[in-house]
């Protein structure tokens, strides 16, 4: 564990923290149904989240904190995410859209089965896989479609007043996102289960 503070103070680091940091202020926002507040801090959270990979990578700052707080700072986003809008959409009027809350939670169970084998990695000294193609390309794609959900959503958007998103295009754009999500998630496991093979064979 000391080993993973090494070299930690890095501007993708910042960007990482500063993502975790915006979290509780979006999910107030969003709560208090303050839409222009809430959507700036959803673009800032996606665009840090773009930003600190790239930086890391032209300016040579990639750290081992930065491998662990990238991908908590996405997950403990998209958890938070899908919570307020599982939430939301359990309150719609419409019982379709009602109905509909229930593919949320397969994003809140994903994550939270990743960060809690990625807690039992780490404490086994082991190191939880980096995003692959399709982990970035699920991420991109949730942070896109939830950006658009927030702020146009049928009944939940907060500025659905301006623009109403057709309650189908939204549920086959939820429902892509979920494939992909699933799809990163398996993606993931095989160096995963690698890692624990290896670990356990050594013991």
């Amino acid at each position: 564990m000391k080993g993973l503070f090494k070299g930690c103070l890095t501007i993708p680091n910042l960007l990482s923290v500063l993502r975790i940091l915006v979290i509780p202020v979006f999910a107030y926002f969003f709560m208090a149904g303050e839409p222009v507040w809430a959507i700036v801090m959803l673009a800032l959270s996606g665009i840090s989240d773009f930003l600190d990979g790239k930086i890391a990578r032209k300016f040579n700052q990639v750290s081992d904190l930065g491998k662990v707080l990238d991908p908590v700072a996405d997950k403990l986003t998209q958890i938070t995410l899908a919570v307020l809008l599982f939430i939301s959409f359990n309150k719609a009027t419409d019982a379709t859209l009602k109905a509909f809350s229930w593919i949320f939670l397969v994003f809140i169970i994903k994550e939270l089965v990743m960060v809690v084998f990625g807690g039992i990695m780490l404490l086994m000294n082991l190191r939880p896989s980096a995003a692959e193609i399709f982990g970035k390309v699920a991420t991109f794609a949730f942070y896109a479609i939830m950006l658009v959900i927030v702020a146009f959503g049928p009944e939940v958007g907060l500025l659905n007043n301006v623009f109403r998103l057709p309650p189908l295009v939204m549920m086959i754009l939820v429902v892509i996102s979920a494939i992909l999500t699933i799809v990163a998630f398996i993606s993931y496991l095989p160096d995963t289960f690698r890692q624990f093979k290896e670990k356990l064979s050594k013991k």
